[in-house]
């Protein structure tokens, strides 16, 4: 599983292939945006796509034609709750240098280890919160 810490370095790489959007617990973005809204759409898919003062053109050098990929998947990841938005709540956070994060599911150690079995109790929430499937021998 991936934590996100970029939107648009994040959509740019799930559309790209690079990252499966099954894959993702959550992604944490500075944006806030509802990317169904088509006014609040316009602004992000121009902004990410042209040298701004508020954003870094991630996405400058895809054509006009896959503006419905980039929309699908950020409308995907709203709708399964994989895309928090620290701005809706008054937070601002800073632009991270890393994308991703991998969590790594603990092995036998929960046995022996209270912490990680509570952490591991607490991961197995959030993620059936966000909807995410997990590997059964994983459960």
């Amino acid at each position: 599983m991936r934590v996100g810490l970029s939107y648009s370095r994040c959509v740019r790489d799930i559309v790209d292939g690079v990252v499966d959007i099954e894959d993702v617990l959550v992604i944490i973005s500075r944006t806030n945006f509802d990317p169904r809204i088509d006014e609040q759409w316009k602004g992000i898919w121009h902004g990410y796509r042209q040298r701004s003062g508020w954003s870094n053109p991630e996405w400058m050098g895809y054509p006009e034609t896959d503006e419905g990929k980039f929309r699908e998947v950020s409308i995907t990841l709203l709708e399964q709750g994989k895309l928090h938005q620290p701005r809706q709540f008054g937070m601002h956070p800073h632009r991270m240098p890393y994308i991703w994060l991998e969590t790594v599911l603990p092995s036998e150690e929960l046995e022996t280890n209270p912490v990680a079995q509570a952490a591991w109790n607490n991961f197995q929430v959030i993620a059936g919160l966000t909807g995410v499937s997990l590997d059964k021998e994983a459960q």
